[in-house]
């Protein structure tokens, strides 16, 4: 089972909103999707409840399971906060880790510690998991973006999509959908902006 870990130490950081569409993003293609839900809000769990049987499935998964013979995707929404032994037990279990991180100023000071701690942890540094950075709620070609870039590249950590806050992600998500269950005709700038951290995630190193 490929696991990925959604994480940043700021609560509103859209690590739900990241974690359901990608799980959503890989059920609609096929996979075997399975969703863990580590916040105490429950906001992943409360989304998945809402999930209608026709569409593409996604199961939960508790953390008393294991992962071992399992096949498909394991999508991990994190707590914020999430540092120490913690991190590093997550570590082990996944091969990705996705940042999700919005243009400001408070987002940024807040995710500067937690990634240079991310970047220290052994997982990372002996590349058996890789780090890839979300920019949220932002469009590209903006200042915040350049601002957001700046930040990032002097940690070596390019951002690999940009995520524009709409309206598809918030009306999908009272439905348990994710925009990839939405018509393609009224999402497609939506996909188009996923399309780059996909093949990131899908991608064997």
């Amino acid at each position: 089972m490929r696991a990925i870990l959604v994480a940043n130490p700021k609560g509103g950081s859209g690590k739900t909103t990241l974690a359901v569409t990608l799980a959503g993003a890989l059920a609609a293609a096929g996979q075997n999707v399975r969703l863990l839900d580590m916040d105490k809000q429950q906001s992943a769990s409360t989304w998945l409840s809402q999930r209608a049987t026709g569409l593409p499935p996604i199961w939960p998964f508790e953390q008393t399971q294991g992962t071992t013979g399992k096949e498909g995707w394991l999508i991990i929404d994190s707590p914020a906060g999430l540092h120490g032994k913690n991190l590093e037990r997550a570590l082990k279990l996944v091969e990705r880790v996705v940042v999700p991180i919005a243009p400001s100023m408070f987002d940024i000071e807040a995710s500067r510690s937690f990634l240079t701690a991310l970047q220290a942890e052994k997982a990372i540094r002996k590349e058996r998991a890789f780090i890839g950075m979300v920019g949220m709620r932002v469009a590209p070609r903006t200042r915040a973006a350049a601002i957001l870039e700046s930040f990032l590249l002097e940690n070596n950590l390019p951002v690999l999509a940009h995520l524009q806050d709409t309206q598809a992600y918030i009306n999908a998500a009272f439905e348990g959908k994710s925009v990839f269950d939405l018509p393609a005709r009224l999402t497609e700038r939506e996909r188009e902006q996923w399309q780059p951290l996909l093949t990131w995630l899908t991608a064997t190193q």
